[in-house]
This record gives C-alpha cells, structure tokens and sequence, in this order.
C-alpha cells in the first residue's frame, strides 16, 4: 500500500533559507508568521495530511462519488468527516483576511500547506480549493453586501464554493457560452442553461454551495464582451444569512472520470435559477480570471504534489525490491539480489524526478511570495513588479509543473515495473490523477499561447525584460565564487537560451503567427527550464550558506541538496538547447500538411 511522509524540512528550508520569509515582515499578516509560527503550522498541516486525509485517498479512488435520483450527491466514505477536521483547524481561511473569519496570514503559508493535503488526497483537497478561488473572486468583485452574505460561511468552511465555465459545445472559446441570465427588476437574475465538468458541483460536506456562475444577459455583446458573472447558491440565502429554499439548479450526472474518482465532477443544470451578478455587467471573464488564476497555481501545486506521493513511493519501493545486481560489484551479498536502487537507471528516474520536485517547490513559494507582495506591498513600485512576475509564472507555473508532474508519476510508476500497473500498489491511481491537471484551467497548450501570445508583449515587455535582468544580476553577482561558479555556468547558458529564442519571437512571429504558435509549448518548457535552473542556483547557494556557517544539525541534508542542484546542472538545464532549437525550426512543416492529409 502506499505511503506519503510530507516534506516538511524541505519546505522550512525554502521559506526560511532561499526566501527568508522573515525579510517581509512589513507586509500585513507577514509579523504575524514567526519562524516558530511557520514551523508550527508545517508540522500541523503535515499531520493532518498524513493521517487524517492519505488514509482516505485509495479507498477514496476505489468507491468514488454517487448520484442518487433526487439529484444529491454522495461523497466516499471518511471524506465528510475528514473535510470538517480540515476546515474546523482554520485551514480553509489561513490567508483570507481577518474581517471574514481568516487568519490573515501569508498566502505563500497557504501555498506551502497546500502542497501537502493535495498530495495527501487531492480529490478530497479539490472541494476547499474551488471555495477558496470562489473566495478570491468575492473578495475583489463582490459587493459589501456579497462579501458579509457569502464570505463568512465559506471562510468557515460550513459552505462551498464552485466556478462554472464550461459548456457542452463550448471549452476554452469562452465567448460561445450559451446560458443566459434574464433580469427580475429586484436586483436578481434568472440563470438557464448546463455547464459540464464542475468540479465539487454537488456534494453531501456542506450546508450550501455557492455557484460562479458565467453566463449572458439577454441583449448583450455576443463573444466575450457580452459575458458576465453571477453567484448561483444552492440554497438561497434567508435575511438572518441562513439557507433558505432550494433553488433550481441540480447535478444531472456525474461524469465517469480517469482519475479523481473521490471528486464529485458534475454536469449542472439550471432551470432559471436565482442568481446575483458579481461585479459590472458584461465585465465576467475580469472577475473569474482573479478566480482562474488562482485556479492555475492551486493546479501547479497539485502537479508538484502528484509527483512527490508518486516519487516517495518509487524511493520505497527501489530500496526493498531486489532484482539483478549492481555494476560494480554486489552492495547486498547477503542477499541473493540487490535491491534495485542500486542501479543508475532506477537512480536516473529517481533523481529526475527529486531534481524537479525540490525546484517546483522553490518555484511555486516563490511565485506565492510575488503574489503577497503584489497584494500586500505599501509600495506601488514593489507591487507592481511582483504582479508583473507574477502574471508571467502563473502559465510557466500551470503548464510545467503538471507536464512533468504527469511524466514523473509515470517514471515513478515505471520503478516500480509490472506492481506499477496493479492498482493496489496505488501508481496507477497517481498517473491517472496527474493526467487531469494538464487539461483543466486551461489545456497547457493554451497556458504556452498566453505566455507567448500575451505575457511576453505585455506592458513592452516589461515583465520578462525584467526576469532575465534580475537572473542574469544573479549569475554576474555569483561568477566570481568559485562554490557557485559551476551552478551560474549552466545557468547563463539556461539564460542565453530563453533569451535568443524570445528574440527570435520577436524576429518571426509577427509576421508570421504561426511561428509562434508551433513554438509555444517548447517556449514554456524552456523558461521552466531556466526558472527551476534559477530556483537550485538559489538553494545552492543557501545550502552552500548553511554548510559554511557550520549548521551541523543539516550537515547531509544540504550536501545533498548540493548533489541534486548539480544533478540537475549537468543532466536536465542542457535540455535548454533541445527546446531553442526546436523553436527555431518555425512552422512551415509543421502547417504544411493539408487537414485531409492527416
């Protein structure tokens, strides 16, 4: 059966040593989050994970969610009472201000707590994460009247959120939803239409459920300027606050998933439903996008947590098995076989797949950090400049950590050979759950063309220009260390190489789209590449840090981290001239083929 130990000195190692956390102890809720308090709050979040929520994720997987004829929902066995524990520590409103009911602490805490109860049960963790988008989304669009109606019971956790986007004919092209919203002269709306794959759209854990809603009212632009946003409860919300009457809208099935079984994923219905609209009229897409984007990194997160549950197993599981022996001699002769951990293959997926877990981690605090600052900051300049950065990870962040969570739950579940493939050993379950996360909030495709498309050109550049600066200032401040010559070496090349193929962007895409739609996703993998590449040159020099101020307590924890940032120096950063080549090929063959031809 598999196991899952959350990585907590890891995570402390990020916030206090690369990022030190403490340096912000201006921005609100930051004084607040002490090294003492922070340690506190890890190790909390790691026991609630490990045994209240990963108990519950195979057998989750194994009974799924049931619709019943009346429409409600029941979720697998445990689940229930295991979310009311989650939420009644106070886990839900960790970073939501104190006027609702949060705690007001850095969401770059949320962030790091989220890691783990995503990778402890990240069905189970999808039904607070969409309350938590919905949160945000009320937050910065909804009235004061929304806010005190809606956002303490969410905050407490007694209500849910969902976001409803999708329709049957209609994905990512937003500006072809068909549901409508008719205006009742009191303020309300008559919501009607379906919307399919709603995550957490029905289900038995909380008193009510609170519906983003899109959709268009009547006479409005056709396209995405006509779109607008409404909150759809479940149950309508009395005077006094509590739920009133069922309102009309219901889960007409659930759909039959490949992965994240123990999430109730639902076709919604709704047959002129009461709704309120949040925010201006035919302004929706700005208000779900603060809930989208909030989505894209809670789905890197899951990437990053699918491939460290997937990755511990692996580890496990190469140190029992024996089979053959090792190159250089037997390491077990006491045993008829070695354990297979022995051999450089089984070493290089291991490694792979840590290379890039420790550097996701780093990555995902790191972009947590630019989204406090950029929400928190006193200062315009250092708020803009976060948000800038910000805008230009999150697509790196979505797109890359769940690409290669996806791949390395599967080099995870090759080490473990034909018992990978037997669902008891519980790989197959982690392949299937990543698959999902390079397909919702926006296919990964569509995270390559909004870096490239959008991000890039954004504001004349101004958030990319000044990434490479502050990497290339990184590398020039650290050339001359001879501890840190090797790291900003392949990091420079990293550099030079995103660098080149933006020029070359610049040079042959306008022209010609096309050239940057065929070189898109090797443009997201490449500046992945190079922000992870930055992340260990980070920790490097943290952990390079550590050992010179003699921390003997951390002695193989950080000549290890060193093991790995060189590992991923020499094996993975060289991919960097793969993915510039590859764009640098253009579009002609690959636009050249008639659409009958293939």
């Amino acid at each position: 059966m598999p196991v899952y130990k959350a990585p907590v000195n890891d995570t402390l190692f990020v916030l206090n040593d690369v990022l030190g956390l403490e340096r912000y102890n201006n921005l609100p809720g930051f004084a607040e989050a002490s090294l003492d308090m922070i340690e506190a709050i890890v190790g909390e979040a790691a026991k609630l994970s490990e045994e209240v929520l990963f108990p519950l994720n195979y057998s989750g997987d194994q009974e799924g969610c049931v619709r019943h004829d009346d429409g409600t929902v029941s979720t697998p066995k445990g689940f229930k009472e295991a979310y009311r524990a989650y939420y009644e520590g106070g886990w839900l409103g960790l970073a939501v201000p104190e006027e609702f009911g949060g705690q007001g602490l850095p969401y770059t805490l949320h962030c790091a707590v989220g890691e783990y109860t995503s990778a402890a049960n990240m069905s189970l963790m999808m039904y607070p994460g969409l309350t938590q988008g919905a949160i945000a989304a009320i937050l910065v669009h909804g009235s004061e009247e929304q806010k005190r109606t809606y956002l303490p019971k969410m905050v407490e956790g007694t209500w849910s959120g969902t976001m409803n986007l999708t329709e049957p004919h209609c994905g990512t092209d937003l500006g072809l939803l068909r549901t409508k919203a008719v205006p009742q002269g009191d303020g309300s709306y008559k919501i009607s239409g379906q919307k399919i794959f709603i995550s957490a759209g029905e289900h038995d854990m909380t008193d009510n459920i609170v519906h983003l809603v899109l959709a268009r009212i009547e006479g409005a632009p056709e396209g995405t300027k006509g779109i607008s946003l409404f909150i759809v409860p479940k149950f309508t919300v009395g005077s006094d606050g509590s739920p009133g009457s069922r309102n009309a809208v219901s889960c007409g099935a659930i759909e039959h998933k490949m992965g994240i079984h123990g999430n109730a994923t639902c076709v919604m219905n709704y047959d002129e439903a009461t709704g309120f609209l949040i925010g201006a009229e035919n302004k929706g897409l700005n208000a779900m996008f603060v809930m989208m984007n909030e989505a894209r990194l809670g789905v890197g997160l899951q990437g990053l947590s699918v491939a460290e549950i997937a990755y511990q197993n692996a580890v496990a599981y190469a140190r029992e098995r024996i089979q053959g022996r090792s190159l250089s001699g037997p390491k077990a002769p006491d045993r008829k076989a070695d354990p297979i951990i022995v051999h450089p293959d089984i070493r290089r997926s291991l490694m792979t797949i840590r290379a890039f877990n420790e550097a996701g981690r780093a990555f995902l605090l790191w972009t947590a950090l630019k989204s406090d600052i950029a929400h928190r900051s006193p200062d315009e300049k250092e708020r803009q400049a976060a948000d800038d950065v910000l805008g230009l990870a999150t697509p790196i962040l979505k797109g890359v950590m769940t690409d290669k969570g996806f791949e390395h739950a599967v080099m995870a579940q090759q080490v473990f050979g034909g018992h990978g493939y037997i669902e008891e050993h519980g790989m197959s379950q982690y392949v299937r759950d990543a698959r999902i996360t390079m397909i919702y909030e926006g296919a990964n495709g569509i995270q390559a063309l909004d870096l490239v498309g959008r991000k890039l050109a954004l504001n004349g550049g101004r958030a990319v220009m000044a990434l490479f600066k502050e990497i290339g200032d990184f590398c020039e401040e650290n050339r001359n260390d001879g501890e840190m010559a090797f790291f900003t070496k392949h990091l420079k090349k990293g550099l030079n190489d995103v660098q080149a193929a933006t020029m070359w962007f610049m040079q042959n895409a306008m022209a010609k789209p096309d050239n940057a739609g065929a070189g898109s996703t090797d443009y997201m993998h490449l500046f992945g590449l190079v922000v992870l590449g930055y992340m260990w040159a980070k920790m490097a020099k943290a952990a390079q840090a550590g050992l010179a101020g003699g921390d003997s307590a951390r002695t193989d924890y950080l000549k290890n981290k060193l093991v790995t940032a060189r590992f991923y120096m020499e094996r993975i950063m060289p991919e960097t001239a793969l993915r510039k080549a590859r764009i640098e090929t253009g579009a002609d063959t690959m636009m050249e083929l008639a659409a009958e031809a293939f």
